[in-house]
């Protein structure tokens, strides 16, 4: 059997200071990269260009999965392989998706654990760890929801899913600022999609979704082994969950306001 063909398939916006990085852990060994950016105002475009990537614009913003599925549509490969800009490949990853690819089960679909490196050190508790995600599938197989935040790929009962070993370096947070815009951005798509299907919430259930996510990540999930690094993720992850019910409270009060 002929070795299956990978794409590498990422979706970015301003993302000049972590690309280069990424595509340099996957460009000598997938058969194509495919980048679909939503506007970017930076150098992202030159990047991708040193990489040969097919790089598209889709500036019609429509939620993380619409944009994640109209990427996919451009990949030709047997095999997508999806990225963020901010996550690396390591070589014992990387040796394991080819070995998939030597002998490919077209109708698996495999989890890949992502080892996070956030505020000064890499998080291996906190229900951080190891953060298994689905990112590796054949074209034809599936793809993602359309969700506007947290999209998933969407798996069938007849489909296999598989854990692949090898560790997906993340950074997702460059400093403390970072996280807090990218948290308000993904607490506010969260708060859109819930509004759009006539849901409400109180600051009660935001107080104790909050309680509940600090227990869970620093006490039952061990966050306190993680050192300074793991109450501080703890304390800002409660923090953001408040913040999404919080956000979908008042836009039912400034209706009630009207």
């Amino acid at each position: 059997m002929n070795k299956a063909t990978i794409a590498a398939v990422l979706i970015v916006k301003n993302e000049g200071e972590n690309l280069r990085a990424c595509l340099q852990s996957v460009a000598d060994w997938v058969d194509e990269i495919i980048i679909l950016d939503s506007g970017s105002s930076d150098n992202t475009a030159e990047i991708a260009a040193e990489f040969n990537a097919r790089y598209d614009i889709e500036p019609l913003w429509q939620g993380y999965g619409r944009q994640r599925q109209m990427a996919q549509q451009r990949v030709t490969a047997d095999w997508c392989f999806w990225l963020d800009a901010d996550e690396r490949v390591t070589s014992e990853l990387r040796q394991n998706i080819e070995a998939v690819l030597q002998q490919p089960n077209n109708n698996a679909a495999y989890t890949i654990p992502r080892l996070n490196w956030v505020f000064g050190r890499y998080i291996r508790h906190c229900g951080w760890y190891p953060d298994r995600v689905i990112r590796l599938y054949p074209t034809k197989l599936t793809s993602y929801n359309s969700a506007l935040v947290h999209e998933k790929v969407e798996i069938t009962t007849s489909m296999q899913l598989q854990p692949l070993q090898g560790d997906l370096l993340h950074i997702p947070y460059k400093d403390l600022e970072h996280y807090l815009v990218k948290s308000a951005r993904y607490a506010k798509a969260w708060a859109d999609g819930r509004e759009a299907k006539g849901k409400s919430s109180s600051l009660l259930q935001g107080l104790l979704h909050a309680i509940g996510c600090f227990s869970r990540m620093y006490i039952l999930r061990a966050g306190f082994l993680d050192g300074k690094a793991g109450f501080l993720l703890s304390v800002l992850s409660a923090h953001s969950t408040f913040v999404k019910y919080a956000d979908l409270w008042l836009r039912s009060q400034n209706k009630q306001s009207k």
